[in-house]
């Protein structure tokens, strides 16, 4: 009942539609009509600007988080919490919020595995802050990470008594789904004709 709670927990938590909300209630407008019409952070940076961006990436970031993390701090371990932290993964995505659409999973997939393996995503992170900078291409980042992740994870140490096989499972399911959430970005790089990522 434990796990069952928490897993719902977790998908309720994911679903929250932040980017949509935070523009609506500060912008009085929705994201979803305006740039890439996704409601996660980069098109909330665009769109809302930095401040509120930030705002949407740590509140998606915080939503993968806290899932698993409240569920150890409640005695569940193991492949419970990756099961936990798909939940909230799952919840971005499919937001019965929105219809069941939602985000492309990348900050909310940041938060969980900053919990579940925090040395590998805290690698991963500097990756995709070096080569946002050489090339000013969010997407570009955000796909090497994924495509880096299941790799980084399978040369690293577990911890909360997570098995290795079913953490290599979920990181590749999770990196096929991100490359996958951005092949209209791949089919604009290919082209040249990918939006860059502008501060302001």
């Amino acid at each position: 009942m434990k796990v069952i709670l928490f897993l719902i927990i977790g998908y309720v938590m994911g679903a929250l539609p932040n980017g949509v909300w935070i523009g609506k209630y500060f912008k009085g407008i929705d994201i979803r009509e305006h740039g890439s019409k996704n409601s996660g952070a980069t098109n909330s940076y665009r769109v809302l600007g930095p401040k509120y961006g930030l705002m949407v990436l740590a509140a998606d970031a915080l939503k993968g988080f806290l899932p698993p993390f409240l569920a150890s701090q409640f005695g569940v371990t193991g492949n419970w919490l990756i099961l936990i932290g798909m939940a909230a993964i799952i919840g971005h995505i499919l937001s019965f919020f929105l219809n069941f659409k939602g985000g492309k999973g990348v900050a909310t997939s940041l938060g969980v595995f900053l919990f579940l393996i925090p040395k590998v995503t805290l690698a991963l992170l500097v990756i995709f802050i070096i080569v946002v900078y050489a090339t000013r291409y969010i997407s570009l980042g955000s796909i090497i990470a994924a495509i880096l992740l299941p790799v980084l994870t399978f040369i690293s140490p577990l911890n909360y008594g997570i098995e290795k096989w079913p953490m290599m499972v979920m990181t590749i399911i999770i990196a096929i789904f991100v490359v996958y959430k951005h092949k209209t970005n791949i089919e604009r790089l290919l082209k040249g004709t990918e939006n860059k990522f502008k501060l302001k």
